[in-house]
């Protein structure tokens, strides 16, 4: 039986590092139900409101493009050429129809219905199948608003009880960081079985050289960045780097320095800035902190959103001691330099795979013939959820397609289960588990890479859930 695809919400406000993820989502938009993008508010932007003497902050002036626009519009002018390669790429007007403005005025606005709000709560309520990932990139408080709505309409009903199962039991929130008051305040109390998975990672913000491995560095310089990203068609050019000369709203902000060129910590302390982030070379990576929302659910084999603790590019996951129905990422975010760093091991494992594979889909928007660019092979098993008993020696086949006939190495190890015997061909995994085993879940990635430029990876996850009866 096939699985009804999750369908995502994102709701986002105007730091530089949402455009810069928003731009990277659009090229995943062909493997990612996007279900709406709506303009939010946080504790670091809003517009304001001038009827309550609510002053705007770090928000852009009235008639400017927006964020979600400006990345559609990049989009738009790579779409024929991204179709190229994969013809299940939504067409521009289809995402355009789904843009929408929600609660954006103050942080944690929840004082009335906004479109964005009404959109949110329609996905909610969608007799569509399958999970809904309700993303917050900036604060949860459109989120917040829609289901204040549904709770509005629905809790003095005899229906309360179906709306209330139907949400908690389809909707996922997903937030980097908790970015205003709402969820604490309103949707922890009044939906307490609703599912949060907190994905703030170092390794997608601004402190991301702090913590990815010394061999993925690169993938955050200058050079690395010109050569695959900035440069790379419209969807590249649309994307932030330092010393770019941009800003995220007009005026003087002293915490956004990332566009100043020619800057140094020195020059930047004179003109006012208070430096929060380690200055790096022009045309480096700034951040794109809110990738990690949507990166668990590429289909690359490594099964991110099936499961809060199946680590992937998205992160790894683990239960709230608190509160069961909360998962935060292992890992945290270091807001200041020198603060500790724990994720190295976690999202940044990942970060040169996904970056190379970022590169790649930015070569489609300016490649026109499918045979000129490089595509990520695939490992294709037809079981990947098995169980075993301890001693047993298991035999897993698979087989791995890559679209461009390119060669294929094939590597397999073990995710952070107890330790079992692991073999691996180019056509079948051998897994011998111990005969003093536990009963737990054992999980085996299979990785394959393609002699491509870039080189490009595709992954399996095998979990073997050890019984002593189950043979």
């Amino acid at each position: 039986m096939t699985t009804a695809p999750a369908r995502l919400i994102v709701t986002t406000d105007p730091e530089l590092d949402d455009l810069n993820s928003m731009l990277r989502l659009l090229l995943y938009s062909n493997e990612i139900d996007i279900a709406a993008l709506v303009y939010s508010a946080s504790r670091f932007h809003h517009r304001g409101d001038l009827a309550r003497a609510v002053a705007a902050n770090r928000w852009p002036s009235a008639g400017d493009r927006m964020h979600i626009d400006q990345a559609v519009d990049a989009y738009e002018a790579a779409y024929d050429n991204l179709v190229r390669h994969d013809p299940r790429y939504p067409r521009p007007a289809d995402l355009r129809a789904i843009i929408a403005e929600g609660n954006i005025d103050d942080a944690g606005d929840t004082r009335n219905p906004t479109a964005g709000s009404d959109l949110v709560k329609a996905v909610l309520l969608s007799k569509a199948p399958g999970r809904v990932f309700a993303q917050a990139w900036g604060g949860t408080n459109t989120i917040a608003r829609a289901l204040m709505s549904i709770e509005q309409e629905f809790r003095d009903t005899d229906r309360w009880e179906e709306i209330y199962g139907l949400v908690v039991g389809r909707t996922v929130i997903t937030s980097f960081a908790e970015q205003d008051d709402t969820f604490a305040d309103y949707i922890r109390p009044t939906w307490p079985e609703l599912e949060f998975r907190d994905v703030a990672t170092a390794a997608w913000g601004y402190f991301a050289w702090d913590v990815v491995p010394d061999d993925a560095k690169h993938y955050l310089t200058a050079e690395w960045t010109r050569d695959n990203v900035s440069t790379v068609g419209p969807l590249g050019r649309a994307y932030r780097v330092w010393g770019d000369g941009k800003q995220m709203a007009a005026g003087f902000d002293p915490e956004d320095y990332f566009g100043v060129p020619g800057a140094t910590p020195e020059s930047l302390v004179a003109q006012g800035y208070a430096l929060w982030a380690p200055l790096r070379p022009d045309g480096a990576w700034i951040s794109e902190g809110d990738s990690s929302n949507f990166a668990m659910h590429i289909d690359n084999g490594l099964r991110n959103a099936e499961h809060p603790t199946f680590g992937g590019w998205g992160g790894r996951l683990e239960r709230d001691e608190n509160d069961p129905h909360r998962w935060n990422s292992v890992g945290q975010v270091p807001w200041s330099p020198g603060a500790a760093v724990v994720d190295a091991g976690e999202v940044a494992q990942w970060f040169g795979a996904y970056q190379r594979d970022f590169a790649a889909r930015l070569r489609w928007s300016v490649t026109p013939e499918f045979a000129d660019a490089n595509h990520a092979p695939r490992i294709l098993a037809t079981q990947t959820d098995i169980s075993v008993s301890p001693g047993q020696r298991v035999v897993l086949p698979f087989a791995v397609e890559d679209p461009d006939g390119d060669d294929v190495s094939v590597t397999a190890w073990q995710e952070l289960d107890y330790a079992c015997e692991v073999e691996v061909s180019p056509h079948e995994l051998i897994v011998t588990i111990p005969v003093d085993a536990p009963e737990a879940n054992i999980h085996i990635i299979v990785q394959a890479t393609d002699s491509g430029t870039p080189a490009l990876t595709g992954y399996a996850r095998f979990v073997l859930s050890v019984h002593k009866d189950a043979l």
